[in-house]
């Protein structure tokens, strides 16, 4: 079948390269892709979503795939399912899970779904009292989408108070940062699980960990992501079965039952202190770059496993992932995450990918004579595959000595915790 996916990362990259290897897969269609992507499929320069969806229509698009949170906040899936057309990704309503962190805490709280203590306001003195009743650090969230830089973790009541000031006042992130969520912190290690549903039926896949920090060991701003890994050995099938029932389950059922029924894929954050999972926060989308892990690792049919979770009958997936594990490397621009950089050309050497090591394309764009630019913020991910995590990581940053391009900066440490 001709497939259609939705953004311009990597994440959308490893998609696309997951269903390019499908034999099931005959025409593929970024909107709009980037300087890579064409290297899999066609990029097409169509934004709004009526035009998509009949340029799906026009083109026989069996498949769409929206990787990003941005347009399943605006509605796309809704768009085309009126058009009686399969999209991978929730609707508007189920959306909010993300978009809105205030919803998102107040569904799992009314659903009685473990997470951490917190409140959800407008108001500055609601703010400052809640935050006398903590002890550092304290996380300070803004409500909106905020590219996955809107979470905060103040070591200070003062340090909290001012970053809630910063966003309720939209100086630090627009109307995004309306509302704030205040929470207590919980002190234990993260998870990434992502559970892939139709609504009524769902999937549990590997879970990662990823780095969000810039700088190796854990320091400087958050980032969308620098790194990640899968499985994830902290995961035991004990823990696994926790955030199922306790968590992945009620969530999928509470969203049916509140007549919003999500389809698409489900990012928990976890974090779990004391072997019990608390949920963090929910993505609609795949966590970028985490999919990339995850896509490196399906062993069976990537068509098979997104077109039945989108029309309905994922019990008819059988989705199979290899034995081996992967490490993702993000390797960024120069000012990322400060600022745009200047383009500056990319050089890979010769058969620099192999069985083990390939590269997903990010912010890359073509020069004049068709060359690829480092453009964008995080640039491309180097992924390694291996029988053990550190095989797998040294796969990873063997094909990152074979890339080279002005300031190009990445961390040195990525799945450090599951070689400590």
């Amino acid at each position: 079948m001709n497939a259609l996916i939705i953004g311009s990362g990597a994440r959308e990259y490893a998609i696309g390269r997951a269903l390019k290897a499908d034999k099931n897969c005959e025409r593929l269609y970024f909107a709009p892709g980037n300087g890579a992507s064409e290297k899999l499929g066609v990029n097409i320069a169509i934004a709004d979503f009526e035009a998509l969806a009949d340029f799906a229509i026009e083109r026989d698009v069996k498949l769409t795939i929206v990787g990003g949170e941005e347009p399943l906040a605006q509605g796309i899936v809704d768009v085309f399912r009126a058009k009686n057309l399969a999209v991978f990704g929730p609707s508007k309503a189920a959306a909010r899970l993300e978009s809105s962190k205030a919803f998102m805490k107040n569904f799992i709280a009314k659903h009685k779904i473990p997470t951490a203590k917190y409140i959800e306001t407008s108001d500055l003195n609601e703010v400052k009292r809640f935050i006398d009743e903590l002890s550092p650090p304290i996380v300070v969230k803004a409500d909106g989408l905020c590219a996955g830089k809107g979470v905060i973790i103040a070591q200070s009541a003062k340090e909290a108070l001012e970053a809630a000031s910063g966003m309720l006042s939209g100086d630090s992130f627009g109307n995004a940062g309306d509302r704030v969520v205040i929470e207590e912190f919980l002190d234990g290690f993260e998870l990434s699980v992502f559970a892939i549903s139709d609504g009524v039926n769902f999937i549990v896949l590997p879970a990662c960990q990823d780095h969000k920090r810039l700088l190796t060991g854990d320091l400087g701003p958050n980032t969308g992501g620098m790194g990640a890994y899968a499985p994830a050995p902290l995961a035991t099938n004990d823990l696994m079965e926790k955030i199922k029932t306790r968590i992945v389950k009620p969530t999928i059922d509470a969203a049916r039952a509140e007549g919003m029924p999500f389809t698409g894929v489900l990012f928990c954050g976890i974090m779990v202190v004391g072997g019990e999972p608390y949920a963090l926060e929910f993505n609609v989308r795949f966590g970028d770059p985490e999919c990339e892990a995850l896509m490196a690792l399906l062993d069976s049919s990537a068509i098979d496993l997104f077109y039945n979770a989108a029309i309905g009958k994922l019990s008819e997936a059988k989705p199979r992932f290899s034995d081996k594990k992967a490490v993702g490397v993000a390797i960024a621009s120069k000012n990322y995450p400060y600022k745009s950089s200047d383009p500056a050309p990319i050089t890979i050497a010769d058969g620099a990918e192999s069985e083990n090591a390939h590269i997903l394309y990010a912010g890359v764009t073509k020069g004049a004579n068709g060359e690829l630019l480092a453009s964008g913020g995080r640039v491309l991910v180097a992924m390694g595959l291996g029988d053990d995590i550190k095989s797998a990581r040294d796969a990873a940053y063997d094909l990152i000595g074979k890339i080279s391009f002005d300031g190009m900066q990445y961390r040195t440490d990525i799945a450090y915790q599951a070689l400590r």
